[in-house]
């Protein structure tokens, strides 16, 4: 029998998806015990569970970042296998990204104020079509985000550690020394920013890595024209924030939109509030529905139970 431990603000949701399942072989407890075997959670949660569950086989993450269990794994990491949600985020990613593009490309915003001032604002919008994207990472959520702009008529380029997996993008580029796990995407400098040159909208959808810091920095976004638009729903370690804030301070690109920070939530008294075209959305872009997560649980358990490979492991050394 496997003993699983739930740690969730929406333990009760779980439980109850779960239950309907009617897993073979699966006991809930509902404190931590030494002989539980399977932990499903928040990462922070489970961080903080860690050391009272010793006969520990796997973690199941509802988030797609697992950065505290990275930084706590420590001699642990070599003991039980660590799995985080993906494939389930694309579609709302995506969502979201293009939300934005559609309300700059359509002058939603500028629509809305000119209501406010009861100003007749004519203005020719812009459209999607024939415009150019770039994505920073192409995993299962740029795969969708890529399938979504080629619906629009956009181009997509995607800048990737070494996978072309994806048949929506046009074209790829790869840092140097792809092939080394720990490779630092900014290496080759000239093709990063032949990768930006000419971009219209720039998404960054990167995880947290050593090779990704702060590859959104002073070069990059110097590279992107004025036009450009920026959006990042990856990790906030991907972005220089004060290069970002520099760049949008002297009008350097049209916008930028986060949805993530170095600090959450973000001080009163943050630059960013009174940053000149930027929009803030709090780390709301895809939330873990649980609907979705306890499925890829359900699923990852049959083959746990079979003695199978799991979907979607972590790799401790990559970061993902």
């Amino acid at each position: 029998m496997h003993k699983l431990l739930l740690l969730s603000k929406h333990e009760n949701q779980y439980r109850s998806l779960i239950e309907k399942a009617c897993l073979p072989d699966l006991i809930f407890e509902s404190t931590t015990t030494p002989e539980i075997d399977i932990v499903f959670g928040e990462p922070d949660l489970i961080k903080d569970a860690l050391a009272s569950l010793p006969a520990l086989s796997w973690a199941q993450s509802n988030w797609a970042g697992v950065e505290p269990l990275l930084d706590s794994a420590g001699l642990r990491k070599s003991n039980y296998i660590l799995t985080n949600a993906r494939g389930v985020f694309g579609g709302l990613m995506s969502e979201y990204v293009f939300s934005y593009l559609l309300a700059h490309e359509r002058k939603i915003f500028k629509r809305a104020q000119a209501q406010t001032a009861k100003q007749w604002e004519t203005s020719i919008t812009g459209s999607l079509r024939g415009k150019t994207i770039g994505l920073l990472g192409v995993g299962s959520i740029g795969a969708e985000v890529a399938r979504t702009a080629k619906f629009f008529g956009m181009t997509v380029r995607g800048y990737t550690r070494a996978s072309e997996t994806s048949a929506h993008v046009d074209r790829y580029f790869h840092p140097l020394e792809s092939h080394n796990l720990l490779f630092d995407m900014q290496e080759q400098t000239p093709a990063l920013q032949e990768f930006a040159d000419g971009l219209d909208y720039l998404v960054s959808i990167l995880p947290n890595t050593k090779g990704t810091l702060k590859i959104v920095d002073a070069n990059l976004l110097n590279a992107l024209p004025s036009h450009a638009v920026f959006i990042n729903v990856g990790r906030s370690s991907a972005v220089d924030e004060s290069a970002l804030r520099k760049t949008l301070n002297q009008n350097k690109i049209a916008g930028a939109v986060l949805d993530v920070f170095e600090q959450e939530p973000l001080p009163k008294d943050h630059p960013f509030w009174v940053t000149p075209n930027l929009l803030m959305t709090f780390h709301t872009s895809a939330p873990s529905l649980p609907e979705d997560i306890a499925k890829l649980f359900i699923e990852n358990y049959m083959l746990f139970n079979e003695g199978k490979p799991l979907k979607y492991q972590v790799d401790f050394e990559r970061g993902y």
